[in-house]
């Protein structure tokens, strides 16, 4: 088992190193912060099952670090959800496949409502409709699942989190966010009485 175990986890580590890295986490990154920083949009994220449970992470992770986002469930933008949508928003769209239909239904009625929408796509497939749709693909370099059957997301979704990862910690960078800043989005729980801690030692030593 404990062979067997590590065996998963060089598997895994694996993956994670070789996301292929490119000009399309800067060009991504500029987007953000153009859009939500700059324009006052936000950046809403989708996906389907697991993907989606990534891409929900993702938006609570850019909120709680100064980039409004929110998670679109794809079905339930089918039946009025998609109203949450405005202007000057930018989505972030996670399916491995790239082929998802929930998500390229996603991408044809944001479509409809804003015709100038623009997408940032994570996806292991640069040849599928949604990696085709993007203005902005970021790929997964396509991992072997580790689960026995290879079916299950289990290395890709950890990818996929990865990635989100990178695209926050850049963007946090970019923006120059604070820990003043940190802290006022974090008022309960050990991180927020970190933060306030750290603030005020901060400013202490002003």
């Amino acid at each position: 088992m404990t062979k067997e175990l590590r065996g998963i986890l060089e598997r895994e580590s694996s993956a994670i190193l070789n996301i292929p890295i490119n000009d399309a986490y800067e060009k991504a990154v500029d987007l953000i912060v153009q859009q939500v920083h700059g324009k006052k949009g936000k950046l809403v994220t989708s996906g389907m099952g697991k993907a989606g449970q990534i891409a929900s992470n993702i938006a609570t992770t850019f909120s709680a670090t100064g980039t409004i986002s929110c998670f679109l469930h794809p079905s339930e933008a089918q039946h009025g959800d998609l109203g949450i949508l405005d202007e000057n928003d930018i989505m972030l769209l996670i399916s491995n496949s790239g082929r998802t239909r929930e998500i390229i239904e996603l991408v044809d009625l944001a479509r409809v409502l804003i015709p100038n929408i623009m997408f940032i796509v994570i996806t292991s497939n640069p040849e599928s409709p949604l990696a085709k749709a993007a203005n902005i693909c970021l790929l997964t370099g396509n991992p072997s699942e580790v689960c026995a059957l290879g079916l299950t997301p289990t290395t890709s979704t950890t990818v996929m989190t990865v990635m989100g990862d990178m695209l926050v910690v850049s963007t946090m960078k970019a923006v120059n966010f604070t820990l003043t800043e940190y802290s006022k989005r974090h008022h309960g729980g050990y991180l927020g009485a970190v933060s306030r801690e750290l603030t005020k030692n901060d400013i202490q030593l002003q």
